[in-house]
């Protein structure tokens, strides 16, 4: 079933062209060739052949995307991007979702995306000819290296991996895990405390090539009961790299973090509504068409129920996602409450939705001939990523008791 697509009076034109142009190519492009561009969601079945059809026909597309003018949304157009503000791009993300992976076929790939935007806005020109440029023509990957196994992520005054500058050099030690992209990464973007003689432990981010002396990883962490994944285990053992590789300053590794992961949850919030669209359709197609009992599941009270839940649970966390993003794109401050909100709720209303797709389609609903079960996994993650739900929560009171105590109430119509 196609995307259902149409211009959103009292947006600006840019914003609903991005969004027709990009709805038009998933409709006439991926979707009706999806089993195709993405086989390995159809497990040990698949050939060596039908791979690599599918990397050939992956890149056919991508160029198709850079014809379009559709490439890289998140990059300005002197690094072949479109150059969107905040709201464009969290339009376009919404409709991209709603064919899972089809958004790395338009250049948006995490944890290359986002390190893009750390390396636009930090990097010095030699970094940005040296690593951000062979990011954006493909001929490079990248891995974000922040978790650490001993220490809570969602608390980054407890990473413990140290940099200390010798010689010229930045000297790193230290434990990661779920480093994104370790497998596959040409160079790390990590997370460190500088070492320094004032004794101050300041965050700095710096970039780590994985052929490094002293750069292990020691395996791709099995997760959802798969045997292996992406995010990898990485222990750096007097790691040395030049000190001119460091990401601006030494102090702005938390500043740097926290402007990825901001942003990032808005853009996670949305896909999980593209994808949410595309579980509310199949459910919907489904009721239509099944005979059970006598008759269609759309006769039943059950399935009312839960078509209806499930629209009530899409609307919400669409218009809650698209009032931040446009908070974001005008520099409120109250954002940042409202990026906690999105984030605790819009995870939990995509998995409701997605949990009755699956129930509505039964077995099939399980299967990788469907994309359900990957965002059934993907929404019970996003619980995880970027901030456990009680952080954000703890975040939102402390906001909401700041505005009180100062003498004001909190203003909903803002």
């Amino acid at each position: 079933m196609p995307i259902n697509v149409t211009a959103i009076p009292g947006l600006p034109d840019h914003v609903n062209d991005v969004r027709l142009r990009t709805a038009a190519f998933i409709n006439a492009e991926i979707l009706p060739r999806e089993s195709e561009l993405f086989v390995r969601r159809r497990g040990a079945a698949v050939t060596p052949e039908q791979q690599e059809h599918a990397k050939v026909l992956r890149q056919e597309i991508k160029e198709k995307v850079k014809a379009a003018g559709l490439w890289a949304p998140h990059l300005p157009a002197e690094y072949g991007g479109m150059g969107l503000d905040f709201l464009a791009h969290a339009y376009m993300n919404e409709i991209l979702a709603y064919a899972m992976g089809a958004a790395s076929l338009f250049g948006v790939v995490a944890p290359n995306s986002g390190n893009q935007k750390i390396l636009l806005k930090y990097g010095t020109e030699e970094q940005k000819r040296k690593w951000l440029l062979p990011l954006v023509e493909g001929t490079m990957e990248s891995g974000y290296s922040m978790t650490e196994p001993a220490n809570a992520g969602s608390d980054p005054r407890s990473i413990k991996t140290t940099a200390r500058l010798e010689n010229g050099q930045w000297v790193i030690n230290g434990h990661k895990w779920f480093t994104s992209n370790g497998l596959d990464a040409d160079f790390f973007i990590v997370m460190c405390r500088v070492e320094e003689g004032s004794g101050n432990k300041r965050m700095a981010q710096i970039i780590v090539p994985t052929t490094t002396p002293g750069v292990d990883i020691v395996r791709g962490i099995g997760i959802w009961g798969s045997s292996t994944s992406d995010h990898c285990e990485v222990i750096y053992k007097d790691v040395r790299v030049p000190e001119e590789n460091i990401l601006g300053r030494v102090g702005q590794g938390h500043e740097a973090a926290q402007e990825r992961l901001g942003a990032g949850r808005v853009f996670h919030c949305m896909n999980s509504v593209g994808q949410m669209w595309r579980a509310f359709d199949l459910m919907v197609e489904r009721s239509l068409s099944r005979e059970v009992h006598g008759g269609l599941l759309k006769d039943k009270q059950f399935i009312q129920g839960m078509i209806a839940d499930s629209y009530i649970d899409l609307q919400t966390a669409r218009l809650l996602t698209i009032r931040t993003a446009e908070l974001v794109d005008r520099g409120d401050p109250q954002a940042r409450t409202e990026i906690s909100a999105l984030k605790i709720y819009v995870p939990a209303a995509f998995h409701r939705v997605v949990d009755r797709a699956i129930q509505i389609w039964g077995a099939a609903g399980v299967s990788n001939d469907l994309p359900l079960a990957a965002m059934y996994l993907g929404a019970r993650t996003l619980r995880l990523a970027d901030g456990p739900d009680e952080v954000h929560r703890i975040l939102i009171a402390k906001n909401v008791f700041q505005h009180y105590e100062a003498g004001e109430s909190w203003n909903f119509a803002g």
